[in-house]
Formats: C-alpha cells, structure tokens, sequence
C-alpha cells in the first residue's frame, strides 16, 4: 500500500480526524491544547517564560497518551509537524464551538 503524501492543511485535516476518532482520545487532545493555550497566556501575562517550556511536554503528553493506549496509532506529529500542530488548534476549536462533536465516525468538516 502506497502511503498517502499531504501538501496541504485542507487535504490533511481528514487524515488527522480518522486518527483521533476515540472519545477519550479526543478529550485528552482538547485538554492538552487547551492546558498549552493556558499556559501560553500565563507566561505572557506574568512575563514568566518558564511557563513556555512545559509547553510541548503538556500538549504532546496528553496527546501521545491518548494515541499510544486509545487510538492504537502513531501520532501524525512525526511525519507532518505543522500540519498536525494546526490541526490540534483546528480540533480544539471544532470541539469547543460544537463543529466537531467529541466522539463520532462521521469526520465531514
């Protein structure tokens, strides 16, 4: 099998729901990126730029969890860095505003 190559974010974000269809998962993702937007805030807020390292270790923590013992899979973060970074922002966005219910089969944006 032919592995799929993505050139854009349009063409990328339905591979990236179909890796992120368990609910558990996709909750650990939301609280990852929604810990990160916090912590983002407080080191700009406090100018304590220390906040900013634990950055990556909470947004990839809870979501590599939830890849490696619920989803089953491998995160897309090491083939497609940007991509997959925006598409955690797009997610959480989706499920914040209701776009995106948090467990579902159905990944039509």
């Amino acid at each position: 099998m032919t592995e799929q190559k993505f050139k854009t974010l349009k063409e990328f974000y339905p591979f990236y729901l179909s890796e992120h269809r368990n609910l558990t998962s996709r909750i650990l993702h939301f609280i990852g990126t929604g810990l990160v937007v916090l912590l983002f805030i407080t080191a700009m807020l406090f100018h304590n730029f220390q906040f900013l390292i634990a950055i990556p270790f909470v947004g990839y923590g809870f979501a590599w969890v939830g890849h490696y013992f619920f989803e089953k899979n491998k995160p897309a973060t090491f083939k497609y860095p940007l991509f997959s970074l925006a598409s955690d922002f797009i997610l959480f966005w989706d499920l914040l505003s209701g776009k995106q219910p948090f467990n579902s089969n159905d990944h039509s944006s």
